[in-house]
């Protein structure tokens, strides 16, 4: 039987050695387990490829604000996260993204069911990217957010 030390040293090696691959890397192999943000908020992952990106994000009474409706912020949030993945692939192994600007537009509440946010290049230019992302319930075809966001392209 494993010690609790030797677990710890074990766990901590796993965790430096997948932190070191690039990110679409850890996504393709460990899934979302690869991006703790979505193990949290219980995101699944949808199609990943060719500029494009689907999410799902069951809604979970815990997410809803006083009025008992989704936190405005999760919509920005899945939006954010579908916008990335659909930007990665489409990277060089030594290029990263970091966020210029985002902005969302609320066209609807939700308080129960799966939301489903879909996330798209809009244009990829050498150093800035333009993407969008739409949030739906699943099953409706009904735009509840939008978010619009400029990415800057690095090198690690």
């Amino acid at each position: 039987m494993m010690t609790a030390v030797l677990q710890a040293t074990i766990i901590g090696f796993q965790k430096k050695r997948i932190s070191s691959m690039p990110y679409i890397e850890r996504i393709r192999s460990y899934g979302r387990d690869a991006n703790p943000f979505f193990t949290l908020m219980g995101i699944e992952l949808g199609v990943i490829g060719n500029g494009c990106a689907t999410l799902r994000m069951p809604i979970r009474p815990d997410m809803l604000n006083g009025e008992d409706f989704l936190q405005g912020g999760l919509f920005t949030a899945l939006a954010d996260e579908a916008m990335v993945l659909a930007i990665y692939p489409l990277l060089r192994p030594e290029e990263r993204i970091a966020t210029i600007s985002e902005s969302t537009t609320f066209m609807s509440g939700a308080q129960r069911g799966v939301l489903v946010g879909t996330g798209r290049v809009i244009k990829k230019g050498r150093r800035v990217i333009f993407a969008e992302g739409d949030v739906m319930l699943e099953g409706s075809d009904r735009i509840l957010s939008r978010s619009t966001a400029t990415f800057m392209v690095t090198k690690v």
